[in-house]
C-alpha cells in the first residue's frame, strides 16, 4: 500500500483512457468536470456582450451556442475524427484570451457610430478569418515553436491577464451600464462583488478537494442568493428567449474590421502554443507518451480543432474557443482518464445550450457578481503567464526583452492618444496592448542575439 505523498505524486488511475466507465459513474465525472467549465464557458460571452450593448435576446443567444459549440469541440476532441482531435479526455471553451481585445475594439466602433449588430457581425467575421490562422498552425508546428518562444507566449499571456483586470474591475463596479447610469462601485455593487471574490478566496482554501474545484460555481451560486434578496435579478433575456434554440448560422451576418484582426493573429498563435501545454498535460495525467510520434499527432489534432471550432463559432454567432487546463484537475482528483467521460460532458454541454432557459438564467446574475469571479480568472490568467516566465532562463537578454514589450504593451493600453499621429494602419496594428507587446516580444527575440550559452542549453 503507498503513502498518501507517493500516491499524489503518482497516482493511479481508475479507468485508463479507452476505459468506458458504466453510465452512473460516467455521467458523474462528467458533472464534476461540468462544475469546473461551466462558468468560464459562458462568462467570456457574457462579458462581452454587456460592455458592447447587446440585447438581452441575443446575448441568450451567443450564450447558447457557446455551450452547444464548447460541447462540439469537446466531443471531437475526445472522439477523433482523422486528423481532427487529440484522442485524450480535453475539454474545450470559450477562450478568455480574446475578451480584451474584443471589448476593446468593439467599443471603439460603437463609440465611433457603428450600429451594435454590425460591430457583431465583424467580430464573428474577424473569429472566422482567424481560425484559419490557427488551422495553418497545427500543420507547421515545429517552426512555430522554434518562432514562439515561451519567453514570447509567457509575456503575450502575463498582457492578457493585465489588460482583463481593466475589464474585470468595470464588471466588479456594475459594468459600462452603471457607469452612464451614476451607480458605478456604489455599496450594492461593491457588496456584491466583494462577497463572491471573498467566498473564492476562503472556499481555495478549504480542505475539502470539492469544495475548492466548486469554489467559483459556489461563490456564483451565494451571489446570485444575495442578489435576488436585493431585488437585483433580471429574468428578461429568460422571459424573450425560446423554448428550444434552434442554431442559426450567421444570425448577425458576417463583416470585418482589420482593427479588430491584427490583435487577433497574436493571440490565435498564442493560443495555439497554449494548447501544445495543455494536451501535453493532459496527456502525462492520463498515463500517455508525452514525446514520440503519437504525442504530436495528439497536439496536431488538438490545435486543429482549437482552430476548426473557432470557425464554427464564428459561423454561429458565438466566440473562439480553446482546451481548457481546468480538466488535469478533476481527471487528477478522480482518477478517471476515459475519453469515453467526454461524451457525456459534450453532450451536456449542448442540451444546457438548445435550451436557451438555462442561459436565461445565467444571462440574469448581475455583472458586480460575474465581476467577483472574473477578477478571479483573469488575475489567473496573468499568474499562468508568471509561471511561463518562471521556466524561463531570465538573464539580462530575457529580462529586456520583458521590460520593453510590457512597458510599451502596458502603455499603450492606458495611453492610447500616444498613437494618434501615427498612419491609420500602423494605429490599428498597435491600438491593441496585447498586439503591442506580442509583436515586441516576438521582434526582439527574433533579432536580440542569444547568448552562446542559451544557445548550447537548447
Amino acid at each position: 500500500m503507498s503513502t498518501p505523498h507517493s500516491q499524489q505524486t503518482h497516482p493511479e488511475l481508475i479507468l485508463g483512457l479507452d476505459d468506458r466507465p458504466p453510465p452512473l459513474l460516467g455521467m458523474l465525472a462528467a458533472l464534476q468536470h461540468l462544475l469546473a467549465i461551466i462558468v468560464p464557458i459562458v462568462t467570456p460571452g457574457l462579458l462581452i456582450c454587456q460592455a458592447l450593448g447587446v440585447s438581452s435576446r441575443d446575448t441568450n443567444l451567443i450564450v447558447s451556442m457557446s455551450l452547444v459549440v464548447s460541447g462540439i469541440a469537446t466531443f471531437v476532441q475526445c472522439r477523433r475524427f482523422g486528423p481532427f482531435g487529440a484522442g485524450l479526455l480535453i475539454v474545450q471553451g470559450t477562450s478568455f484570451n480574446f475578451v480584451g481585445p474584443l471589448i476593446a475594439g468593439g467599443a471603439l466602433m460603437v463609440k465611433q457610430g457603428t450600429p451594435v449588430e454590425a460591430v457583431m457581425a465583424a467580430i464573428f467575421g474577424v473569429v472566422v478569418a482567424g481560425s484559419f490562422i490557427e488551422m495553418g498552425v497545427s500543420r507547421v508546428l515545429p517552426f512555430v515553436k522554434r518562432l514562439i518562444t515561451p519567453l514570447v507566449t509567457g509575456i503575450v499571456v502575463l498582457m492578457i491577464g493585465l489588460t482583463l483586470i481593466k475589464v474585470g474591475l468595470i464588471s466588479m463596479g456594475g459594468g459600462y451600464a452603471a457607469m452612464a447610469g451614476g451607480s458605478f462601485a456604489n455599496g450594492e455593487n461593491l457588496l456584491l462583488s466583494g462577497v463572491v471574490l471573498a467566498i473564492i478566496v476562503i472556499l481555495n482554501r478549504v480542505p475539502v478537494v470539492w469544495m475548492r474545484s466548486a469554489a467559483i460555481v459556489i461563490a456564483l451560486g451565494v451571489g446570485y442568493a444575495l442578489a435576488g434578496w436585493m431585488g437585483r435579478l433580471d429574468f428578461s433575456g429568460m422571459h424573450e428567449a425560446p423554448l428550444f434554440q434552434v442554431p442559426t448560422p450567421l444570425h448577425f451576418g458576417l463583416g470585418f474590421s482589420w482593427s479588430l484582426f491584427i490583435p487577433m493573429i497574436v493571440i490565435y498563435l498564442v493560443t495555439s502554443l497554449e494548447a501544445i501545454g495543455d494536451v501535453t498535460a493532459t496527456s502525462k495525467v492520463s498515463r500517455q507518451p508525452v514525446e514520440g510520434p503519437l504525442w504530436m499527432a495528439r497536439i496536431k489534432g488538438g490545435v486543429l480543432v482549437n482552430g476548426a471550432n473557432s470557425l464554427l463559432a464564428g459561423m454561429f454567432n458565438t466566440f473562439p474557443s480553446s482546451i481548457f487546463a481546468q480538466n488535469n484537475g478533476v481527471i487528477q482528483l478522480t482518477g478517471i482518464a476515459s475519453r469515453h467521460v467526454g461524451m457525456w460532458i459534450a453532450l451536456f454541454l449542448v442540451i444546457l445550450g438548445l435550451f436557451p432557459a438555462v442561459a436565461g438564467v445565467i444571462q440574469a446574475v448581475p455583472e458586480p457578481v460575474l465581476g467577483g469571479a472574473a477578477m478571479v480568472m483573469f488575475g489567473a490568467v496573468a499568474a499562468a503567464g508568471i509561471n511561463i516566465l518562471a521556466s524561463v532562463t531570465l538573464d539580462r537578454r530575457a529580462l529586456l526583452v520583458i521590460a520593453v514589450s510590457l512597458a510599451l504593451g502596458l502603455g499603450v493600453s492606458q495611453v492610447p492618444e500616444f498613437l494618434a499621429h501615427m498612419p491609420g494602419a500602423v494605429r490599428n496594428v498597435l491600438e491593441s496592448g496585447v498586439a503591442t507587446g506580442g509583436l515586441c516580444a516576438l521582434l526582439l527575440n527574433w533579432f536580440l542575439p542569444e547568448p552562446a550559452a542559451a544557445k548550447e542549453a537548447r
